[in-house]
């Protein structure tokens, strides 16, 4: 699939697609601190959207992805590579992220939806309602 959108996905259909398709790369564009600390998926590559100290948007971000998918290749005015998977707390950085991909010409951009942790439930608690984890997906923290 090749498009000018990013396509929401589930955190299972996520999952899925990184088993079916060994080029797939997901990315987990959450702070460092969130990674390391909270969780990630099995398999992510971390690449923040926003990071400290300054929690400034990281204008490197399509450079450092498409280091990752090695170039990519150019087919006129878009460029084609692996697909991308991105994945954030609750699925709003991440939406933001891959809006900077299709404006870099990236052609397979992924969202999760529900995210790492989900929505907030009626107690402001996160993984209770929706994301990777409440799924119960592989993940491992540091």
């Amino acid at each position: 699939m090749a498009n000018n959108e990013i396509t929401s996905i589930t955190p299972a259909d996520a999952w899925q697609m990184v088993q079916d398709n060994p080029r797939v790369l997901l990315i987990d564009v959450r702070s460092s601190m969130e990674f390391l600390f909270v969780g990630h998926p099995v398999g992510a590559v971390h690449i923040p959207w926003i990071d400290e100290p300054d929690w400034e948007i990281n204008e490197q971000f399509a450079t450092e992805v498409r280091k990752l998918v090695l170039g990519g290749i150019h087919q006129g005015e878009k460029l084609v590579g692996a697909p991308i998977i991105l994945i954030c707390r609750s699925g709003k950085r991440s939406l933001e992220a891959g809006k900077r991909l299709i404006e870099e010409r990236f052609t397979e951009v992924f969202n999760i939806d529900e995210g790492f942790e989900g929505e907030l439930n009626e107690q402001h608690q996160r993984s209770s309602v929706g994301g990777w984890r409440f799924r119960e997906l592989p993940w491992e923290q540091c």
